[in-house]
């Protein structure tokens, strides 16, 4: 039969819908910065459409649209754009991140006019909205057909009811395995104008020999050298490490349980003064990782080590523990235990007894009961919050969700339960520190709220330490400070009230304070975070000691080569110390990982305007603007 005219073309699409998230906040707070940003980003995401064999079809604003002709480019591209995007936010503060959400579709659309409608485009257009901001929502009919080719992870959603869309979208989360590789898009040359082509051959060539010279000065990574680090020095009191109990369950969504249990003997080991106890944050490196106690106590700068593993079967739990003296190798004590599972908080106040015991540490009566207090009787409450926890530690929108349900549940159980209160607060400030929420002042104050509430129910170092990060967002420098102290006395051990505390000091003014506490907290936690290196470094700037504050910046380099704050603080310290090559050096590392970087715009937490001066002119020394 002969075609209809009227008909209008139809074909099977794959469809890419992002947009941005929160954009109306983030031009409110720089309109011209973010509409810079989002520029720069627009041409990124056209660029990796354009490599993997997609086509633009519009712009709307600070959406885009695209389509593909097979299932694998579009999500290959959804990924790999999230990926490049991710890079180029790593080191941007909160308010200045431009994150896309991303939606892609496998469906029937018309085609008209050089541009696609109906509901296979509008489907993409929801699944966007159903995306946490640097994420990507996809189809079933996108699921199904990409099956296992692509190194991603997927999450089922359930149906989803979206707007103008009859019948509910089954959808997905989507997401680059660890370490995983995506395919490199294709290189696709720019079609030149015609007067472009007329340029002689002999010219042409000049101009880009002269081009890949400078391309390859200004992309060309600059690190400076690394020192040979030394060994660790062991503490002048008995140390510990609790490697990650290994889950013998058999069943990886257990992982959480043995995670869990060795979280909750590091956090009671850390409570008694006289022990030194490494954060679990280092500890964590070393999980599902071949090996040797001695390569352990070296690296981390302990005696002993812990060891473990778990076994939960219905309503029974074996633990298995042995403390080692990784310096010798000698094994000071093991046991195993199998007992019913009700019997799981004392067991594990035995297992802390006896290493405390075998360390011959004396332990004063007062600090033992607080070790050993247990905040709730409820092990179904308690279940929820180690789910929780582990729900927090992946942080993304859709686990920190997750995981803020598991602290609910954990209340509704037992609605005297601190920890559980404590988790739920620190959900909401992580919403806050990563942009998930439209509304962070509110936020802020339920989690403050939370925190007091936990307080209120029992005197611990996580609610202060939670109350006192609050108040550092804040500004209100003088309550963050009595909180954090409040929760390093109550434990001494931990890391993070230790390296907040020394935030603190550091904007207040404080450089030397500052100092002595960011290397106790370091101390505490070897694996090093990198934004505490960061203000230590910032904090030797403030007390005029530029070689100490070149040395541990390098060393953070060295690690972080694209965290573009680390360079920044360089520049000026290089500057200060009368370096100007190494400087300029640093600069041009700012200016290529942050070409929006602004001298009036850096260290707003400080205090007093002389801080904020003393940086601004080691910078504007360095040649920044």
């Amino acid at each position: 039969m002969p075609a209809d005219p009227d008909r209008l073309e139809r074909k099977l699409a794959a469809i890419l819908y992002a947009d941005v998230a929160g954009y109306s906040r983030l031009t409110g707070e720089d309109e011209e910065g973010t509409h810079r940003r989002l520029s720069a980003y627009l041409d990124a995401i056209t660029a990796a459409i354009e490599g993997y064999r997609g086509k633009v079809l519009h712009y709307a604003g600070d959406a885009v649209l695209a389509d593909f002709t097979t299932v694998s480019d579009a999500l290959t591209c959804a990924a790999a754009i999230q990926e490049d995007l991710k890079a180029r936010n790593q080191d941007l503060t909160d308010d200045r991140k431009v994150q896309f959400r991303i939606g892609v579709n496998l469906g029937e659309v018309i085609a008209d006019r050089g541009e696609i409608y109906g509901d296979g485009v509008n489907v993409a257009a929801r699944l966007e909205s159903l995306a946490e901001p640097g994420g990507i929502c996809i189809s079933e009919t996108v699921r199904s057909a990409v099956g296992n080719k692509l190194p991603l992870a997927y999450e089922f959603l359930g149906e989803q009811r979206v707007k103008n869309i009859a019948e509910p979208v089954k959808a997905y989360h989507a997401w680059l395995k660890p370490d995983a590789v995506l395919p490199a898009p294709e290189a696709r040359p720019k079609v030149r104008q015609a007067s472009q082509r007329l340029i002689p051959a002999g010219v042409a060539a000049i101009v880009l020999i002269g081009a890949a010279i400078g391309l390859m000065a200004w992309f060309a990574p600059w690190r400076p050298t690394l020192e040979e680090r030394t060994a660790l020095p062991l503490p002048n009191k008995p140390s510990i490490a609790v490697l990650p109990f290994d889950n013998l369950s058999g069943d990886q969504t257990q992982e959480y349980f043995s995670d869990g249990i060795t979280n909750d003997i590091i956090t009671d080991l850390s409570k008694f003064p006289s022990l030194f106890v490494i954060a679990s944050n280092s500890v964590f490196t070393y999980k599902g990782k071949p090996i040797k106690v001695q390569d352990v106590s070296r690296e981390l700068g302990v005696r002993y080590v812990l060891e473990g593993s778990v076994q939960r079967a219905g309503e029974k739990v074996r633990i298995n523990a042995q403390l080692i003296d990784a310096t010798t190798g000698h094994h000071v004590w093991a046991e195993r235990y199998d007992r019913d599972l009700k019997d799981l908080f004392r067991l594990q106040d035995e297992i802390v007894q006896t290493i405390v015991r075998n360390l011959a540490v004396k332990v004063q009566s007062v600090e033992l009961e607080r070790a050993m207090r247990k905040a709730t009787d409820s092990l179904e409450a308690y279940d929820y919050v180690l789910r929780g926890r582990e729900y927090v530690y992946r942080t993304t929108l859709s686990t920190n969700l997750k995981a803020r349900e598991m602290f609910q549940k954990a209340i509704e159980l037992d609605p005297h339960y601190a920890s559980a209160y404590v988790g739920l607060g620190w959900t909401y400030r992580k919403a806050v520190g990563h942009g998930w929420t439209e509304f962070p002042n509110q936020a802020l104050e339920q989690a403050h709220d939370l925190a007091q509430k936990a307080l209120d129910l029992e005197e611990s170092a996580d609610a202060y330490s939670l109350l006192g990060y609050i108040y550092l967002l804040r500004k209100q420098y003088d309550l963050a400070s009595h909180a954090l102290e409040r929760a390093v006395e109550l434990n001494p051990n931990d890391w993070d009230s230790l390296a907040i505390l020394a935030s603190v000091k550091l904007y207040t003014g404080q450089p030397d304070e500052a100092i002595q506490t960011f290397e106790t907290a370091l101390r505490f936690n070897p694996a090093v975070d990198v934004d505490r290196q960061l203000e230590l470094g910032f904090a030797y700037y403030q007390a005029s000691r530029y070689d100490a504050c070149i040395k541990i910046l390098e060393q953070a380099v060295e690690r972080n080569p694209n965290h573009s704050f680390l360079y920044v603080a360089l520049a000026a310290a290089y500057a200060q110390a009368g370096r100007p090559e190494d400087a300029a050096r640093a600069a041009a590392t700012v200016r290529r990982l942050d070409p929006f970087f602004e001298v009036a715009s850096f260290g707003t937490r400080y205090r007093d305007p002389q801080d904020r001066e003393r940086i601004a002119e080691g910078l504007r020394k360095a040649g920044l603007k």
